[in-house]
């Protein structure tokens, strides 16, 4: 494979490192019939090279490996020109936290341990791409996805056959919040309710759970909707715990504050797919619109 045909390729090209030779060809014939590009390697050393030599747009690297193991193999790749952004994903069968830790530290984007779901690993595996190749699609200031990819997520939403929950966390007087404070805090504002939306969901969610903004003000999280209290409830708190965290500190006199009615104020609705019939993007859009206005 040279560098021609990394031009001329019209599918995602995955590297898939393995020295279970049965396992590997099993992930290298399911991800061709998935429209990918697959080969294989079953020595870390042997994987540096043809990755060197032909980036893939992700690698599947297992841990343990006859010659240097995958550690190895991430760090060497981290600090290649042209490998340094190449999404990894670790194979492996420990689960201390620890490895996975290590593992995050060097620059993989993802850890899934062995026996794994086939279709969970598919999942992953086209996220971390999603990631890669749609940088245009995310909020300058958050970094969450917005526009395209969003009515993307809402889609593949509503046409899940498993039970799913919207939330919907929308923000009031940040205008006359900029207006006093500046944009500068104003932006801090913004960026800390998308990280404690993206922790919310970290630390409840699975693979398939993800975050967006439907508006520079309205954030969005989609779930299973059999986490949706627990994720509801860890947005909720943090936000109350945040809220007055966001303005300068001022004496209990002060005469500079806003009044109570003009302070940054949080308002969350939810939409479940029990609620309703939801075919498209936009039926989805409006119900989250509509519980936004009755959570007041």
């Amino acid at each position: 494979m040279g560098n021609e045909e990394t031009a001329e390729r019209e599918h995602p090209y995955i590297l898939i490192v393995e020295d279970d030779l049965d396992l590997s060809e099993m992930l290298s014939a399911y991800f061709r019939a998935q429209g990918y590009e697959s080969y294989t390697a079953a020595w870390g050393e042997d994987a540096v090279a043809l990755t060197s030599e032909d980036p893939p747009d992700l690698i599947l690297l297992d841990v343990r490996l006859p010659d240097i193991d995958g550690y190895e193999v991430c760090r060497r790749l981290r600090h290649g020109h042209r490998t340094k952004s190449v999404p990894i994903i670790f194979l492996t069968d420990r689960r201390d936290r620890t490895d996975r830790l290590n593992g995050l530290e060097i620059g993989v984007v993802d850890y899934i341990t062995k026996p794994f779901d086939i279709h969970e690993l598919r999942l992953r595996v086209r996220n971390a791409l999603r990631r890669t190749h749609r940088p245009g699609c995310s909020n300058p200031i958050t970094g969450l996805a917005e526009g395209a990819l969003v009515d993307e997520m809402l889609h593949n939403t509503v046409q899940s056959s498993q039970p799913w929950a919207a939330l919907i966390v929308s923000l009031s007087g940040i205008e006359r919040f900029r207006e006093q404070y500046g944009f500068l805090a104003a932006d801090d504002v913004l960026r800390t309710v998308g990280l404690i939306l993206h922790n919310a969901l970290r630390e409840t969610g699975g693979s398939e759970d993800c975050a967006g903004q439907l508006s520079a003000y309205d954030f969005l999280a989609l779930a299973d909707a059999s986490r949706l209290p627990a994720l509801r409830q860890r947005v909720e708190t943090r936000l109350a715990q945040s809220i007055q965290l966001f303005y300068p500190f001022r004496s209990a006199d002060s005469a500079g504050d806003p009044p109570a009615d003009e302070r940054l104020q949080v308002k969350i609705g939810q939409v479940m797919s029990s609620d309703g019939t939801f075919d498209t993007p936009s039926t989805l859009k409006a119900a989250l619109l509509n519980a936004w206005k009755a959570a007041g």
